[in-house]
């Protein structure tokens, strides 16, 4: 995975567990804008979360 995207997943989800809590549900659709402007991104990021790691949609 690209190293702009690493650091985005690992800022996004600092501040949500911030904001939130350690419980807080997550989606990777959290790391990207409500357009799909970049589909080959999205798709990296689906396959790390969904095959790579295997969580669910919502994490």
């Amino acid at each position: 995975m690209i190293k702009s995207l690493q650091d985005k997943i690992i800022a996004v989800c600092d501040k949500k567990v911030t904001q939130k809590g350690n419980n807080v549900g997550l989606s990777f659709y959290a790391f990207f804008a409500n357009k799909n402007d970049d589909p080959e991104l999205l798709m990296e990021a689906a396959t790390w979360w969904i095959i790579t790691h295997k969580l669910d949609h919502f994490e």
